[in-house]
């Protein structure tokens, strides 16, 4: 009985350990700085914190110039927050259509199938009843920064910078509100080296005291390039796995030359759209266009080793499957009752199975 008594005491003590590491791991999760994924790194006020979940961007590149539509969706207590996005040349910078996400959602959709089956599962009548038919769904300022621009986007505060030391381009950044770590100046002189520029973003909330909190609305940002490049190294500074989403839209299949440390890229679809409509249309001047949706998960983001540069594969289309199960009937009922000369046979078999297995989880007498 004593012997008992202290097994129990043990595991109640164990239990109420694992709750407390939980329940400590998650309050870290909340006081911890969250830098968000992205082409650049979101930065809260003092004292708040920012994170974003998820970062959805639609490409589209004509061979010579490049354009970006980025949708973040955020959470934390940030009243206020900056975000700046490197750019290999000078950049135009206006508001997205909220509408081409769900647009190209819509169409990379994925086929969904219906996918037949024979014999009864252990989820099909006669071994469970009242489960229907058992079907399921499948799976400051200076002369090394310059101002080129800077203007009032909707909730954005957008201020476009040359810079040719990124230590002056951090003070510029403080001196202006935007509050940049100490740890993010580093990861700019790859940029300052190649003479990139810069969009530096002030997010605000329409509504004065709202936090920023959900899908903000789209930017779309513009500039000559004579390659497909998605900047991402600033993203090694977020502090939780981040994923990537990643429609791309050019005149034929791409996808990235590497991983750049996050998992292998994932082609959720690929094909050819000949009239573009809507938004589509808009962004890519209704001229055809092949369209390339990635996702990519990046579980460490600290070993992000670069900036994703994508390169032209065989036109390849694809688009994914879900199937549905189900079991083959005529009518209401299983095919495989009449073909099998009736249930009768089949119930009493799956009755003296049921009560057997019963049987043997019960012990002997001593």
């Amino acid at each position: 009985m004593r012997g008992t008594h202290t097994t129990r005491t043990a595991l109640r003590a164990r239990i109420l350990t694992t709750l407390l590491a939980l329940l400590a791991l998650q309050l870290g999760s909340l006081v911890a700085p969250a830098w968000a994924c992205g082409c650049g790194a979101m930065i809260p006020d003092e004292d708040r914190r920012i994170g974003v979940d998820r970062e959805e961007s639609a490409v589209h590149w004509d061979g010579r110039n490049e354009t970006v539509v980025m949708r973040f969706r955020v959470h934390g207590d940030a009243l206020r927050a900056a975000w700046i996005m490197p750019v290999p040349s000078r950049a135009d910078v206006t508001l997205g259509d909220p509408e081409l996400f769900d647009e190209i959602e819509e169409l990379a959709a994925p086929e969904r199938r219906v996918r037949t089956y024979f014999w009864p599962r252990e989820d099909d009548w006669p071994f469970t009843a009242g489960r229907g038919d058992g079907a399921s769904a499948g799976a400051a300022p200076g002369g090394s920064v310059g101002v080129v621009g800077r203007e009032r986007l909707g909730p954005f505060d957008v201020a476009r910078l040359t810079a040719t030391d990124p230590d002056a381009l951090g003070d510029w950044l403080r001196a202006n509100g935007f509050e940049l770590p100490d740890r993010l100046t580093p990861e700019l002189a790859p940029y300052v080296e190649r003479k990139w520029e810069y969009v530096a973003v002030r997010l605000a909330p329409e509504k004065r005291g709202e936090r920023l909190y959900g899908e903000l609305t789209p930017l779309r940002i513009s500039f000559a390039s004579p390659e497909l490049v998605y900047p991402m190294r600033l993203s090694r500074l977020a502090a939780t796995p981040q994923t990537l989403g990643l429609s791309i839209l050019a005149a034929h299949r791409m996808e990235p030359r590497t991983a750049i440390g996050g998992e292998r890229p994932e082609v959720t679809f690929s094909g050819r759209l000949d009239r573009p409509e809507g938004a589509v249309a808009a962004l890519t001047g209704g001229a055809p266009v092949h369209l390339t949706v990635l996702e990519q998960r990046f579980p460490v983001p600290s070993r992000i080793s670069g900036d994703h540069v994508l390169r032209t594969v065989a036109d390849t289309p694809y688009r994914q499957v879900v199937y549905r199960d189900r079991i083959l009937t005529a009518g209401d009922v299983p095919v495989w009752l009449p073909v099998t000369g009736g249930g009768a046979a089949a119930v009493l078999t799956a009755v003296f199975l049921t009560v057997r297995a019963r049987r043997r989880r019960v012990p002997s007498p001593a």
